[in-house]
């Protein structure tokens, strides 16, 4: 949790100093090679310089008003009811809500959210984009396709190929629920059919009539192809000087990536990276409890290590991994893209050689990770984890690493949950260890009774969580001062105090799986 501000008296209004948090620094740490005295150059993100110092800025900020703090945090916001049949939901999921807070500019978190039409399955995932938003973008567009895709039966992708062979139209393999500001690259569509269609070619190739995929095989090819497509794309380049620039800028940044496919009552959680899912369990005596599904991807993860240290010579164990980082640059430990960490330095010389000038002039481009022997040092190979869903699991959250810098995952459960069912679970009222006095103590029981008649002021449930990880104070209650303060924070100063935050939040319904639960057992 981030608690760089969380010690700020609260009668400090119109000016305050902020030191940046570590928390919120880059997903890379540039390598200084000058002097200490001089800036470093060769910084990933030229909007990220400031951050690669811990300073102190003082900040004149300003009070938003209520309806403009709404306005700001309801901008991204997205719902989905999945239809009724005859009065009934036949589905497992009752629906989702999604929101979206920029702190980079442009927002480098990318979310997407479809139903599979060829097979069954809703599926879910949030990207988090690193050294720019191209990844992130062509991630959110192409990877459900790929899973579809290696979700058909070998006789689905025969009708598939034989439709495109034969000019027949192609019925649409996935019903997208996107908002307005999610947007496709339009120009690139041709070029990431081609590479479909390639793929589940080989895939015709390579399964037999009658035979159905294994959903956990499915997403893990369905990852890794669309890695190495992104590589191969890359490599090959475009006649277009437009497309060629763009499938260099897609593979030089990267993103993270954490998918759910869901389908009845089989989730399955697939995951590269350091974006999270949790499962909100409502226990016996109302109460909730989280349940994660999913492992972060980083230094903190004591597997990851081992499993990077273990894919290296042993002379290489002090140096692949420093300062928490990945070659001590890069936080997550599996993403797509990225190949600057994959590519041996022939290929990157080449391939930059021949690239457009734009991309020769970056000198972050151009960069070559320090004690890089060994290629490649990283992976979009996702963890995969699989739960069968209970009546008792109530709702799922996927969030960016800026929702889980802020919030603890079982305040994320116990703020949803409370939202979701409009019972508060209070706890005893904690001041951190701060001096208050009675006049304070009851404003913050008078903070707390306002909270529960204004809990549905968000109708929004990931907007209503995003207000809490923007907003909340040292008591754990949402301070209109703050939030007011961090949203009005300029753009060269908002990414050094917290991430972009992306947060998609599924209810399931309880009757269907307990219904499915029956048939299964019986």
């Amino acid at each position: 949790m981030c608690t760089c501000l969380l010690g700020l008296p609260r009668t400090r209004v119109l000016a305050f100093t902020m030191l940046p948090c570590q928390h919120h620094q880059s997903h890379f740490l540039p390598v200084v090679h000058q002097p200490a005295s001089r800036p470093p150059s060769h910084i990933w993100q030229s909007h990220q310089q400031s951050r690669s110092y811990q300073t102190t800025s003082v900040l004149r900020s300003y009070i938003l008003t209520p309806p403009q703090v709404n306005s700001i945090l309801k901008a991204n916001e997205y719902s989905f009811k999945v239809p009724e049949f005859d009065g009934k939901n036949v589905s497992s999921v009752m629906g989702f809500e999604s929101n979206q807070l920029p702190a980079n500019a442009p927002i480098e978190d990318r979310r997407s959210a479809a139903t599979c039409l060829k097979t069954r399955g809703t599926l879910l995932g949030v990207f988090d984009g690193h050294a720019g938003c191209a990844c992130a973008q062509a991630v959110s567009e192409r990877l459900f396709y790929y899973i579809a895709v290696s979700l058909m039966p070998h006789d689905t992708l025969c009708e598939l190929e034989a439709a495109v062979e034969f000019g027949r139209a192609l019925s649409p393999i996935l019903q997208w629920h996107k908002h307005p500001n999610d947007y496709f690259s339009k120009e690139a569509q041709k070029l990431y059919f081609n590479s479909l269609r390639t793929y589940w070619q080989e895939l015709i190739d390579l399964t037999s009539p009658g035979e159905v995929p294994d959903t956990r095989e499915a997403l893990l090819s369905a990852f890794k192809r669309l890695d190495n497509d992104i590589s191969l794309e890359a490599q090959v380049g475009d006649p277009n000087a437009f497309l060629h620039y763009w499938v260099l800028r897609v593979a030089f940044s990267g993103a993270t990536a954490c998918v759910a496919h869901i389908d009845g009552s089989d989730l399955f959680i697939a995951n590269a990276g350091d974006a999270r899912a949790v499962l909100g369990v409502q226990e016996e005596d109302g109460t909730f409890s989280c349940h994660t599904l999913s492992n972060d991807h980083n230094a903190q993860n004591d597997d990851e290590v081992a499993r990077i240290q273990g894919e290296h010579p042993p002379s290489e164990r002090k140096t692949v991994i420093r300062q928490d980082r990945l070659l001590g640059l890069l936080m997550p430990f599996r993403a797509f893209g990225d190949v600057k960490f994959k590519w041996n330095i022939e290929l990157q010389k080449c391939v930059l050689e021949s690239g457009p000038d734009q991309l020769n002039e970056n000198e972050n481009t151009k960069f070559i990770p320090p004690n890089y022997h060994t290629p490649p040092y990283l992976t979009a190979e996702p963890e995969i984890i699989h739960h069968k869903l209970r009546p008792q699991d109530r709702f799922l959250v996927i969030g960016s690493d800026g929702l889980w810098e802020t919030l603890h995952r079982q305040e994320v459960v116990r703020i949803v949950g409370e939202y979701l069912t409009g019972v508060h679970q209070h706890q005893p009222l904690k001041v951190g260890g701060y001096r208050v006095t009675l006049g304070q103590m009851q404003g913050l029981l008078e903070e707390r009774k306002a909270r529960v008649s204004s809990a549905f002021e968000d109708l929004n449930v990931a907007t209503h969580l995003m207000r809490h990880a923007v907003g909340n104070n040292e008591f754990g209650t949402v301070d209109h001062e703050r939030l007011s303060k961090m949203l009005s924070l300029p753009e060269e100063l908002a990414r050094m105090y917290r991430d972009d935050i992306t947060i998609i939040i599924t209810q399931f319904n309880p009757h269907v799986i307990g219904a499915q639960r029956q048939e299964e057992q019986s």
